[in-house]
């Protein structure tokens, strides 16, 4: 089974600082996704800031998410 997230902290730039629960820090950029159907929305910075860890993955509060495995 893949290490889920355990923490997340949006940063500048549309990165998000995640921690996985095998204890490792990774940058994921969410630029690339942001020209895509619901993602179109974190444009907007305060969407994008709202970020949760959710089910070890991460949501925002227009219900846009990203499977775990990604």
């Amino acid at each position: 089974m893949n290490p889920r997230i355990k923490t997340v902290k949006p940063q500048s730039n549309y990165h998000l600082l995640l921690e996985f629960t095998n204890g490792e820090w990774r940058i994921f950029d969410v630029k690339p996704y942001l020209n895509k159907g619901i993602f179109v929305e974190l444009k907007k910075i305060e969407i994008f800031n709202s970020v949760k860890v959710a089910d070890g993955t991460i949501r925002w509060i227009n219900e846009a998410d990203f499977c775990p495995d990604t």
